[in-house]
Order: C-alpha cells, then sequence, then structure tokens
C-alpha cells in the first residue's frame, strides 16, 4: 500500500499538480490526471475511451467535478487551472491520498470526511467511481458538473465545435451522443436528479503540454447538473461509460476488479514487486487480427509502450515481454503477443509500431526484429511450449534469417565480416530513434554496437532452436555465421583508449568513440559477446559516466553534444532524447550486466540500485509506476510518458531473476 497523508504536502498545489495517478482498462484505455484533481495535460481525463482496441482513443469525459452543498454553504472539491487563476481549489480540503489497488483521496470538510475511490473495468470503455461518506453530522448534497471532450486524445476541444445539446436522462441515467459517428456517452448517477444546462466552460490551461511547447488551452462543455442526497455511512457508485450501464452493478464491478487485481499479487514477497506488477498489467491489452482468410476475427494481446500517448511498438514490446509477462506468470499473454507479431512479419521485419487509424504498420527499425527472438527464447524457457515455437515460430524465424542474410528494407543486411548493416540516409532504425522533419538525431548508419549484440544474440537462439527440431546440418551454418560475428566484433569494437566500446561503426568503416549505454548489451544479453576484464572495465565507465539512480545516460555528460535538460518545443526535447537524458530501462539491462560479469559480487550493489530507484517509483512522477525518461542532469525530473512499459519491465525482470527484493518488508509511506 502506498500511502500519501501529509496534508501540508498535499494542500501544496505545486506538488500536487506533479504528482498522478493513473488507472488502465486492459483495451488500451484509461482514466488519470494529477493527485490535485486538476487536469495538467491534453491526456487527463475521467474516460478515454479506446474504439478500436488497442487504438483510436478519445476522451470522452474529462472531468466530473464535484461540490458538497452543506448547511448551506457550498465547498467545492474540483480543482482547475485557467492561466490566471486556479479555481476552484478543491485540493485545500485533501487530507490522504492511498494508491493499494485503486487510487483512494479522502477530503474533511466542516467535520465531514468523504472518500473517492476510481478504477477501471478490464475489457470494457468503462469508469467507476465510489464515494462514502465515513463521517457527517448531517445530511448534504453532493452535486456533479460533468465536463465533456469528445475528442481524439492527441487533440483539444474548442467552443466553436458543435457538441449536441440533446441529452436523455431518466432513474438516475444521463446519455448523450457529443456528435454524429462518435461513441455514446453514459453517466449513472443512482439517486440523483439532472438540471439541464448546455454551456461551454473556456480557458481550461494544462501546464505539461505548455512545458512541452504544445498548445495547452482547451474549452469544455457541460450539459447539465447532477445532484443526490447523501448521509453518513453512504455509498454512491457512479458508472461512466460507453455502453449503456443499465444492467451493470458498480458494486459487484468494484468487487470484480478487486479481485483480478488481488490474483495478480498472489504469493509475491515485497512492496516493490507488488506495486511492479500492478504497473505491469497496465500495459498488456486486447487487440484483434483478421484471421489469414480474413473471414473472422482473433482477438490476441499485445502490449501499450507507454501512457499517454504510445501505442504498441514491436520494438518496446518485445524489450518488455519477459518482465511484464514471463516474471509475472501471464504465459497465455506471452504467447498471445508472440502470435500477434510473429503473423505481421514482413520482408523479414516486425513491425516497428501498429498504427492509430487502420493505416498499415510501419516497419523502419532493425532492432525490434531481433529483440522478437529474445523474446520466443525467453518464453521457451519459460514454459518448453514446443509445438507452438516449432510448428508456428520458427518458420516465422527462418523467414527472417533468410531476409537478413539476402537483404531487406532500409538496407538491412549481413555484410562480408558478418555483421548486420543497416541504415539509409534520412531513416532512424535503432531505438534512439528522434527525428525532427529531415534531421535524423541520432542517425547511427552502418553497425550499431548493441545491433551487433542482439545480431549475435539471436543467430545462437536461432540455431537452439534448429537443433531443437533437429535441423542439424543447418544448425551448423548458424553456429559458423555467429562465430564470424563475434570474431568480427572483438577485432572492430574495443575502444582501447576509452576502454569501453565503441558505439557505432559507420558506413565508411569510422567508429565512433562516443560513450553512450548501448555497448551494455554485449554483457547482458543470454548469448553475450564479452565477458572477463574488458565487460568489467564497461560497467566501470557505465557506472562513473552513465548511471544514475533513475537509469542510464544516452550520452556521457563529457561529451560536447550532452545535453542535461529535456523540456521545450517538439525540436528542443527531440534534440536531447537520445543526447545525455537518461532512461529508466536501461537500468535492468546494467544490472543484467553486472550480475552476468561479476555473479554474487555485484548483488549488493543490484540491491543498493534498486533501492535508490524506489524513490521514483514511489515518490514522484505517476504514483506506483516507471517514467520513461529522466532529466539527465540532477536532480533528474521525470520526463516523457508518465508509465513507460519497459521501465516497469525491465526492473521487474532483474529483481524476480536475482531476487533483489527484501522479503517481508513492510509498507511503503509518502510524507509522514
Amino acid at each position: 500500500m502506498l500511502l500519501f497523508k501529509d496534508k501540508n504536502l498535499l494542500g501544496n498545489f505545486s506538488e500536487t499538480r506533479k504528482l498522478e495517478w493513473l488507472e488502465t482498462n486492459g483495451l488500451g484505455g484509461w482514466s488519470g490526471s494529477s493527485l490535485s484533481g486538476c487536469n495538467t495535460r491534453r491526456y487527463h481525463g475521467l474516460l478515454m475511451a479506446s474504439i478500436r482496441p488497442p487504438a483510436e482513443r478519445m476522451l470522452l469525459v474529462s472531468k466530473l467535478d464535484e461540490s458538497i452543498i452543506l448547511n448551506g454553504n457550498q465547498y467545492d472539491l474540483a480543482t482547475n487551472d485557467y492561466g490566471d487563476t486556479i479555481f476552484p481549489t478543491g485540493y485545500r480540503w485533501l487530507v490522504s491520498f492511498k494508491k493499494d489497488l485503486f487510487p483512494e483521496w479522502i477530503f474533511e470538510i466542516a467535520g465531514l470526511r468523504l472518500r473517492k475511490t476510481i478504477t477501471m473495468v478490464n475489457g470494457e470503455n468503462t469508469t467507476l467511481i465510489r464515494y462514502e461518506v465515513l463521517n457527517a453530522k448531517n445530511s448534504f448534497t453532493l452535486q456533479f458538473l460533468p465536463l465533456i471532450a469528445a475528442r481524439g486524445y492527441h487533440e483539444l476541444q474548442h467552443s466553436y465545435n458543435n457538441i449536441f445539446w440533446k441529452t436523455d436522462f431518466k432513474n438516475g441515467l444521463f446519455h448523450n451522443q457529443p456528435y454524429d459517428g462518435a461513441p455514446d456517452i453514459y453517466i449513472f448517477i443512482p439517486g440523483s436528479s439532472f438540471q439541464s444546462v448546455n454551456k461551454w466552460y473556456y480557458n481550461f490551461n494544462y501546464l505539461q503540454e505548455k512545458y512541452r511547447g504544445l498548445d495547452y488551452v482547451e474549452d469544455l462543455f457541460n450539459h447539465g447538473i447532477f445532484q443526490v442526497e447523501l448521509k453518513d455511512g453512504d455509498a454512491l457508485d457512479i458508472i461512466i461509460s460507453t455502453d449503456n450501464p443499465t444492467m451493470k452493478n458498480a458494486d459487484t464491478l468494484f468487487e470484480r476488479e478487486k479481485n483480478r487485481k488481488l490474483s495478480l499479487l498472489n504469493r509475491l514477497p515485497d512492496e516493490i514487486q507488488r506495486t511492479l506488477s500492478l504497473a505491469a498489467d497496465q500495459f498488456i491489452v486486447k487487440r484483434e487480427i483478421p484471421e489469414e482468410s480474413e473471414a473472422s476475427i482473433v482477438s490476441l494481446k499485445t502490449i501499450i509502450a507507454g501512457y499517454h500517448w504510445f501505442t504498441d511498438w514491436g520494438r518496446d514490446t518485445m524489450i518488455s515481454l519477459p518482465g511484464l509477462c514471463l516474471q509475472t506468470g501471464r504465459l497465455e499473454d506471452a504467447k498471445k503477443i508472440i502470435a500477434v507479431f510473429s503473423k505481421s512479419v514482413s520482408m523479414g521485419m516486425l513491425p516497428n509500431r501498429f498504427m492509430d487509424s487502420n493505416e498499415p504498420p510501419e516497419y523502419n527499425n532493425v532492432d525490434g526484429t531481433l529483440w522478437f527472438f529474445n523474446a520466443v527464447y525467453g518464453y521457451l524457457q519459460s514454459t518448453n511450449d514446443r509445438d507452438f515455437i516449432l510448428k508456428e515460430i520458427l518458420p516465422v524465424l527462418k523467414d527472417i534469417i533468410q531476409w537478413h542474410f539476402k537483404g531487406t528494407r532500409f538496407n538491412i543486411h549481413v555484410d562480408n565480416d558478418g555483421l548486420l548493416y543497416a541504415g539509409e540516409t534520412g531513416q532512424q532504425l535503432t531505438w534512439m530513434d528522434a527525428k525532427v522533419g529531415d534531421w535524423v538525431v541520432t542517425p547511427r548508419m552502418g553497425k550499431p554496437v548493441e545491433i551487433e549484440a542482439l545480431w549475435y544474440n539471436a543467430l545462437k537462439i536461432f540455431e537452439s532452436i534448429l537443433l531443437m527440431n533437429g535441423e542439424t546440418e543447418t544448425s551448423e551454418n548458424i553456429h559458423d555465421k555467429a562465430e564470424q560475428a563475434k570474431k568480427s566484433f572483438s577485432e572492430k569494437y574495443w575502444y582501447a583508449e576509452g576502454k569501453y566500446l565503441f558505439d557505432n561503426i559507420d558506413e565508411s568503416g569510422k567508429p565512433d568513440s562516443s560513450l553512450r549505454p548501448n555497448q551494455v548489451f554485449a554483457l547482458s544479453l543470454p548469448f553475450h559477446l564479452i565477458e572477463g576484464k574488458m565487460a568489467e572495465a564497461v560497467l566501470n565507465i557505465v557506472r562513473s559516466k552513465l548511471y544514475t539512480p533513475v537509469g542510464l545516460r544516452s550520452l556521457s555528460p563529457d561529451d560536447p553534444n550532452y545535453k542535461g535538460n529535456y523540456g521545450g518545443n517538439t525540436q528542443l526535447r527531440d534534440a536531447a532524447y537520445h543526447q545525455g537524458t537518461v532512461w529508466s530501462w536501461l537500468l535492468g539491462t546494467f544490472i543484467e550486466a553486472g550480475m552476468k560479469t561479476l555473479g554474487d559480487q555485484f548483488k549488493a550493489e543490484a540491491l543498493a540500485i534498486i533501492e535508490r530507484f524506489t524513490h521514483h517509483l514511489l515518490n514522484e512522477g505517476c504514483i506506483g509506476t516507471v517514467s520513461e525518461i529522466f532529466d539527465g542532469d540532477a536532480p533528474h525530473h521525470p520526463r516523457g510518458c508518465v508509465a513507460q512499459a519497459w521501465g516497469v519491465a525491465e526492473i521487474l525482470r532483474v529483481i524476480k531473476t536475482y531476487s533483489l527484493f527484501h522479503a517481508g518488508s513492510g509498507g511503503l509511506s509518502f510524507g509522514t
């Protein structure tokens, strides 16, 4: 249980607006905002529905602002930022925030204590809100002001757009379709009355969007006001949904979600693993794909790369799968995810990402396909599901290897030295993929160090699966190819002067001595390329120049191209994205490399790394999950996506793989 109960801190708007919460629905949709109740992002809202899971997200209901009318006085619980003023200031009544299975707030006003709990229903575009009257001397009125956005999740709403006024209200059930073709919006408040208003509220300011150099002012529409009478001991359950909730029971849905989440935590030994396992659940979502005949749809799974703006990316999915699925016992989900991507391989390449609007996938990456081998290998080790791997996946792996040897998109091909070449002018194919217009910030054309580590690892995995299938002659040929790649790597990548590995060998054969974290993969993968003193030297320089308590810097601070802060408009942010910005997911790779290189000698350091990282997990950003990136310079403020799949996955993976936890640890708390 994560408990936050310092009233001075909760009553400090400048602090609570920085802290966020997130609930998801297994479809790609979510509900989330800041702890203060003030939306600070265009992505904040009560019902962000995924219309075609896991894509085509729409923010339908932005807010349900509450007020208490007690003894003739009105007390607003909501908080909004209008730029020149914060109004109302409901955060002042907060006395407690708790993130256990669900986020919970407690408000205290004139002797009245009210608890608010929010969750989403897995598999539905449905948000549940529960209000419990913990103490009230007199009855009171709880009033709700729904604010409708009805827009795509990247967009902003404005009053010059039309939202239909027409509503139906009967027996506590509100219904509106905001425009033709839009999803229906249902708000069910049992026992409530409804007074029609129909008006725009103007100039909601979103501070995080302003920081990101984007449009940050929005107008929201209100159809009317709900009121319901409550007294001491009462509980009120509200359903907000795209489906008619008449036949739904909110209490039953809450209980179902509670039991589902509890099942994810069975026998986990400590709070950190429990927190990370709940966070992991948020990224595993439904994806439907057509059967080969296209006559029917098969429902499988995929992984959302990050909230709030990513969908499912091939690279992120394959890196995340071992931590999110294999280490949490979600083996069937892992199988479905592998199946989704295996059915989308084209010219020997995994999709870089699936698009939002039913457009064809993009294939502009080199490493996602190689990470696919690693995910398949991990799944096979965890399940021994030989039938699935040999019958359904091995043909895909063969196709991938053949394409890489003969050459595929973007000049990806095996060179004469056995190493993998990748790159064309204007393309960004590795995970360091920032691009502004025609400017590729870190092009890395040629033979990037982590691509060679992944290529060798893929060949060795392919060799082992061929042997399993009895294909001895072919496996021997692949073995020889892997050995050639390893020999070439050992001859070309050691930077003797710096005592670390070159980051890239470019198209002309020139090595790049930029000190980056990509070299760590040569130590960390199941079939790694370097070990011994050379590996120890890499660990030492990464520790001294790139390690921070929240991840590894993407470039050494000593480099003239280093940028220590991530912020500003799109160009400024992308210019810093891989030029010093810290990445949380690389902590897993660093710990893995240390454990593989030094064994138990590294375990105390690994434990300390996890301990230091828990400050972020429990005290900043989106509470209970892992941010995508951080400033390179201290104090390393969280930036980017508030919840990133591979950040959660990699920390969880190494914790469970190497037992980096303190069994029997107690609860963790915020504040005092």
